[in-house]
């Protein structure tokens, strides 16, 4: 599960970017400081970065700075929209979650209709797993508890939710800024999702 990696001149020459523009967007948090990836070389030491992250994350924030100021970008990849407040009608609304899926997540969560956007996560996730047929509806209550027992260390950070598979039995883990994760033999990858992605796509949703 080693993520493949792309130098920073490898990355400026592919993205058509500069050096400028690069720490430009590292400093505006459009790019998050962990992605910067120092490792020693031949040459000495070099700059890397998780090769598929970072060119989509480029490509979104070259697609979307024509309508968006940099700031207005930087509050959309921030993982976190602590104020924000809104009842299931609008999640509903604005394509974040079905109504059937939503029926089955207050069935097990009893916090009531108004979501923050902790729980506004855990909701698009269980959509978006769910709809696509990857996940069943005992796996979902398992992730649905992953994410609320580990609300609070899902902030600006690498976050991927996994859920795998052996002999029929499920598990679900929370890898946060792991660079490479073994599994026994025999044990099936079934879902492996980006939460930075997953927050990126509701506020995109939002916006």
């Amino acid at each position: 599960m080693s993520e493949e990696l792309i130098s920073k001149k490898e990355l400026l020459e592919l993205a058509g970017i500069s050096y400028g523009q690069l720490y430009r967007w590292k400093r505006k948090d459009l790019i998050p400081e962990e992605w910067f990836v120092r490792k020693s070389t031949f040459t000495g030491q070099e700059t890397f970065f998780p090769k598929e992250k970072i060119l989509e994350r480029i490509n979104k924030i070259q697609t979307m700075k024509e309508n968006l100021s940099l700031d207005e970008l930087a509050d959309m990849f921030s993982p976190s929209l602590s104020d924000l407040q809104l009842d299931k009608d609008e999640l509903i609304k604005r394509n974040i979650v079905s109504n059937a899926v939503m029926n089955f997540y207050l069935e097990t969560d009893q916090s009531g209709p108004n979501f923050n956007f902790s729980r506004m996560l855990e909701v698009y996730v269980l959509e978006k797993l769910l709809q696509s047929g990857e996940i069943n509806l005992d796996e979902g209550k398992m992730l649905l508890q992953v994410l609320k027992d580990n609300a609070a260390l899902i902030k600006q950070k690498s976050c991927e939710l996994i859920i795998t598979r052996k002999l029929g039995v499920s598990s679900c883990l929370l890898l946060i800024n792991a660079e490479d994760v073994h599994f026994e033999r025999g044990t099936k990858i079934v879902v492996q999702v980006s939460l930075m992605t997953c927050m990126e796509e509701i506020k995109s949703k939002l916006l």
